[in-house]
């Protein structure tokens, strides 16, 4: 078997890839590899606090590495602190990096290009297959998510604080991936098959955030969406 670094968002794309990659027995998944705010101590993005992160990473029974990224970290800094963690893997004999990536083909391909400096291959186990087809696998399989973060132009308050299943997948508005594949929703994977027991949480308040926009230099309009809502999760 391939000895491998799994990239773990904690969002039920991350669960349902790490879940269908164990079951080849192809690839011996050593350790999961996760970005964060140094300034926030939460998954970029998700918002989700390092400790919930962590006790993912114990019930499901492998090691964690983090890597910290500053309060505003530009893609020379992404890749500066990503291409360190990949050397330090290589050099512990690890070949491959595994993505839950699904038909965004722009990010595949970065991240290939990235890795390649590394000598680490990458592999994207999701790969095409049909967005609407993976979320109903990913609940009909047992797991369970609750919706941690949307974005504000597309879905309302609503949806966060949410759990993941058929109810909300019927709610969701023409046009919007039922896999939020392109970044309409995030969520945080709570219990499943992978996990030994589920990760404690309460359900805490609803933030609206708004990112500085960088200009389109075309349109002088944003060139990604700004606004978000965020639904708190406690330990």
């Amino acid at each position: 078997m391939y000895k491998s670094i799994f990239h773990w968002s904690g969002g039920k794309d991350s669960a349902l890839c790490l879940y269908l990659a164990q079951q080849q027995n192809k690839y011996d998944i050593q350790h999961l590899v996760t970005t964060l705010s140094s300034a926030t101590r939460r998954i970029t993005m998700h918002g989700v606090r390092q400790e919930l992160l962590a006790q993912q990473a114990q019930q499901i029974g492998l090691p964690l590495t983090e890597v910290w990224l500053p309060e505003i970290a530009d893609i020379h800094t992404y890749n500066q602190q990503m291409e360190a963690a990949a050397d330090h893997f290589v050099s512990q004999g690890i070949t491959h990096a595994i993505f839950g990536d699904i038909n965004l083909q722009d990010l595949r391909e970065y991240r290939e290009q990235q890795l390649a400096r590394t000598g680490l291959q990458a592999v994207f186990p999701l790969w095409g297959r049909s967005t609407r087809t993976l979320v109903q696998e990913f609940i009909a399989i047992g797991f369970k998510a609750v919706v941690v973060c949307v974005n504000a132009r597309l879905l309302d308050a609503s949806f966060v604080g949410r759990e993941l299943d058929a109810h909300f997948l019927e709610a969701l508005p023409p046009g919007v991936d039922p896999a939020g594949e392109n970044g309409e929703f995030h969520t945080f994977v709570y219990d499943g098959p992978l996990f030994t027991r589920p990760v404690d949480f309460i359900v805490g308040e609803k933030v609206k955030k708004t990112y500085a926009p960088a200009a389109d230099a075309n349109t002088e309009k944003p060139a990604f969406d700004t606004d978000f809502w965020f639904s708190e999760l406690l330990p």
